[in-house]
């Protein structure tokens, strides 16, 4: 499971805030709590339209003086990525790329000879299609455009599009039927989603996320952009992982307990 820390964005107000007035301290105890957590990646999204690049710049230069977890460029402009690219240390992910004009474009070449991972969302111009249907026609689209310019599989990480479930009683449902028809095309790609899109607008968030978890994973979805600090949601994790196999001898789960990564 690729696990990727989500508490390096501006869109949080005090991350925005710690962001804005170059908090460091606050930051780098936020970055080395979700390393501690089990993150594999660190989310860095800065929220700043004007200077986002010099930002997120700083911000990736910040956490890379802190500990050795790649990073994953959070960003809607193809622009910025670009620009932030060539000063990151180590390859982590691109967050992302979608069949909107203007981003494959900019992104796959400077990709294709390099080590970094891409999030593919499936969505273009016209948006999201509302069935999955639609969704896997933008995936084939996506990986024949990887094809082109030599991009492995393996590097895809697929996000099928979460709605919140508050304002589309199908969102996980179409996520679900995307997640399993992907898996049986390409065994490679990996499935990622940003976890608290499902529960946006409604109370009680966390438990939706829980369960939103454990059963995407059994959907077939590998990665994820969560908050690691949620000790609960990350016991569900490690459990979920044993259950379905996918932890040998349950080495992962005793681990993390005996770390106390979820406090049971």
């Amino acid at each position: 499971m690729i696990i990727i820390g989500e508490k390096l964005n501006g869109f949080i107000k005090s991350t925005g805030e710690a962001i804005a007035c170059r908090n460091e301290a606050y930051l780098k105890d936020l970055i080395m709590r979700q390393k501690q957590a089990g993150a594999d990646y660190l989310d860095l999204c800065v929220a700043d339209g004007e200077h986002e690049a010099d930002t997120l710049n700083w911000l990736v230069s910040l956490a890379e003086s802190v500990c050795d977890l790649p990073v994953c460029l959070d960003s809607p402009n193809p622009e910025t990525i670009a620009a932030v690219l060539p000063k990151c240390r180590r390859a982590g992910i691109i967050n992302s790329v979608s069949l909107e004009a203007g981003k494959i474009e900019t992104l796959f070449p400077l990709l294709a000879q390099s080590d970094w991972s891409i999030i593919a969302l499936l969505c273009s111009n016209a948006g999201v299609p509302e069935h999955a249907e639609g969704r896997l026609e933008l995936f084939e689209r996506i990986l024949e455009a990887a094809a082109r310019f030599g991009i492995d599989e393996s590097r895809l990480l697929i996000d099928p599009v979460l709605h919140s479930l508050s304002t589309e009683e199908s969102s996980f449902l179409t996520f679900a039927a995307c997640a399993r028809a992907i898996r049986k095309r390409s065994p490679k790609v990996h499935i990622v989603s940003g976890l608290s899109n499902i529960s946006f607008g409604l109370p009680a968030r966390a438990m939706v996320n829980r369960a939103f978890l454990v059963l995407a994973m059994q959907a077939g979805m590998d990665g994820a952009i969560l908050n690691p600090l949620d000790r609960d949601l990350m016991g569900l994790l490690y459990a979920a992982r044993a259950l379905l196999g996918e932890d040998e001898y349950c080495m992962d789960y005793i681990s993390a307990y005996r770390e106390d990564r979820f406090g049971c």
